[in-house]
């Protein structure tokens, strides 16, 4: 057989299939060189991250270490936290202990000032158990506006701390349109000792005693007491407890301070329905409440409302 010809007949196919099998085997060299090579890069990719890995590893161990040791310094700051406000707590415990303390002394200071300036006599009960002497009398004293008396010929008066209590008493009263007037208020010793020798002399000593009280025992003495009247009784006291005036004084009075020295019943004196006595807006709302008698109470327990007299 002769190659060359053969050759020289099939070179027209030979040729592109030669030319398929170089581009073949140099796309082959290429994809070999270039496999070759991402193989060599996934291997440094995987040292990397091996050697990432281990770092992140060391890593992780000391942070999970300083998490432990901040954990610790968390719970030892949160006891020495929780010891200071235990001690803030003791520390205000006493400062509130000591403010508390203080706030009683201020108090009692403040209540003693307050005593201090009241006339302890203005509570006591004086029918037939205190007395006063001859020469007591209010230290301040206001004449009664002849508007609220019911006499013009004759000026009374009222201890000048206790007339605004009543004074309100007396204008509410008219504003509810009672007529009620103060018939007689304060009374000297002197002038209480010429009404009862007059009473004696008139009514006999037996008699006199049961409505008057001796000088001394008197509450007019005071100039804390009132004797009232309203209009229709011709200038009469007796006959009070059946008007309007005696009506809403039983209702109200309570409320200015006042209460009835001598109910039906009492041990001291007849009923004397007119007869009025300024205690302070406490006790005699105490009294009222309670439907206790002045006179009935412990001389101890009415000192207690000494300090809210004029309150």
């Amino acid at each position: 057989m002769n190659y060359k010809k053969y050759i020289q007949h099939n070179l027209p196919n030979i040729i592109p299939a030669l030319i398929v099998f170089i581009l073949l085997g140099g796309l082959s060299i290429f994809q070999f060189f270039k496999i070759s090579s991402l193989t060599n890069r996934v291997l440094v990719i995987n040292s990397e991250l091996a050697s990432t890995t281990n770092f992140l590893s060391q890593n992780f161990g000391e942070v999970s270490k300083n998490i432990t040791d901040l954990k610790q310094q968390a719970t030892g700051l949160s006891d020495t936290l929780s010891s200071t406000q235990k001690n803030v707590d003791a520390v205000k415990n006493q400062v509130g202990g000591v403010e508390q303390t203080v706030g009683t002394i201020s108090g009692t200071v403040g209540t003693l000032e307050k005593l201090s300036k009241i006339d302890p006599e203005l509570l006591k009960k004086y029918s037939k158990v205190y007395f006063l002497n001859e020469n007591y009398a209010p230290a301040h004293i206001t004449e009664i506006p002849t508007e609220y008396a019911y006499s013009s010929s004759r000026t009374e008066k009222f201890m000048s701390e206790a007339w605004p209590y009543l004074k309100l008493m007396l204008d509410s009263a008219k504003s509810n349109n009672i007529k009620l007037y103060v018939k007689s208020a304060y009374r000297s010793f002197s002038e209480q000792q010429s009404l009862k020798s007059y009473y004696t002399v008139t009514f006999g000593a037996g008699s006199a005693n049961s409505f008057s009280a001796d000088q001394g025992y008197s509450e007019h003495q005071m100039g804390t007491t009132a004797d009232f009247i309203t209009t229709g009784l011709e200038g009469q006291l007796n006959g009070f407890d059946k008007t309007e005036a005696y009506k809403w004084m039983q209702e109200n009075a309570y409320k200015f301070g006042f209460i009835l020295s001598y109910p039906e019943g009492n041990d001291y004196y007849v009923y004397e329905p007119w007869h009025w006595r300024f205690v302070g807006v406490k006790l005699a709302t105490y009294l009222y409440n309670n439907k206790i008698d002045f006179y009935d109470m412990d001389q101890r327990d009415i000192d207690k409302y000494l300090v809210n007299l004029f309150d």
